[in-house]
């Protein structure tokens, strides 16, 4: 054997203080606490937790997970602001729209109230022209009436100063050429002979027949008056008009033919008469 071998102890190992002070007391039926060692400062047992623990450790995952909050908080306050400022723009537009339809309404009413005093204006001035035209053709037809007649070779039955001047015209043309177109003094159509007559006793009329076919009132062929213009067709669109002279005859420019006669209403029929006289 080395003499340097370790030769084990036979002795029992040696118990703390402690331990036999804990079964002494044990043995004794009280329990006595012994704790040995080095004793704690008391200023580190009243030492706070906050001050001795430790703080977390950030990692890239918890980094990672606080921006990703802070980036979806601050989206969505920009979209609540976003929001807020379509919202703002959609009421000032429908406040715009409403104002310029009330505008246009008011301004419609406007116009349409005006055009309805300009038009009630044009009725009334319309009104007093017509008024002053028959006024003026009442004393035409009263200044006419005093002037003298022309010599006939045959009376006039019905015929007034005016008319017997109108009829002394119409048979002072009779034989004449009839040459459609012509408006005297030598040749004449129907209208045009109609025209001319009417011009001596200071009436004036449209120069063919459909317009002096409407010229005066419509009356009825059995209430005929001397001056009377009868025309053939309808009223507005005649192809032929004369006039009545009395007598149951009319005078007019009938065709190339017979040329300016007077005939019988028999002879040809008329459609229709106006007044004008």
């Amino acid at each position: 054997m080395s003499p340097n071998a370790v030769i084990p102890s036979h002795r029992k190992p040696r118990r703390s203080a402690s331990s036999r002070a804990l079964r002494a007391g044990v043995t004794g039926g009280i329990i006595t606490l012994a704790v040995t060692g080095a004793s704690m400062p008391a200023s580190a047992a009243e030492k706070p937790v906050s001050e001795t623990q430790e703080m977390p450790t950030i990692t890239s995952a918890l980094a990672t997970s606080l921006a990703k909050s802070a980036d979806t908080a601050q989206q969505m306050a920009l979209d609540y602001e976003r929001q807020a400022a379509q919202d703002t723009a959609t009421a000032q537009a429908t406040e715009a729209a409403t104002k310029a339809k009330d505008e246009a309404d008011k301004k419609a009413a406007a116009e349409k109230k005006a055009e309805e005093a300009r038009q009630a204006e044009e009725k009334a001035k319309e009104k007093e022209k017509a008024e002053q035209q028959r006024a003026s053709r009442s004393s035409e037809r009263t200044s006419l009436r005093s002037l003298a007649a022309t010599s006939d070779d045959s009376p006039v039955t019905g015929a007034t100063g005016s008319t017997s001047s109108l009829v002394g015209f119409l048979r002072a043309q009779l034989g004449k050429s009839y040459v459609l177109g012509a408006s005297g003094p030598s040749a004449y159509d129907c209208s045009s002979l109609v025209q001319a007559a009417y011009r001596t006793i200071g009436i004036d009329l449209p120069r063919t027949s459909q317009p002096q076919s409407t010229a005066g009132t419509q009356v009825d062929l059995g209430n005929l008056q001397v001056g009377d213009i009868l025309y053939w067709g309808s009223a507005g669109s005649a192809y032929h008009v004369g006039v009545y002279v009395g007598n149951g005859n009319f005078i007019g420019a009938q065709n190339s033919s017979t040329g300016i006669v007077e005939k019988p209403l028999s002879y040809s029929q008329p459609t229709g008469a106006v007044r004008v006289l």
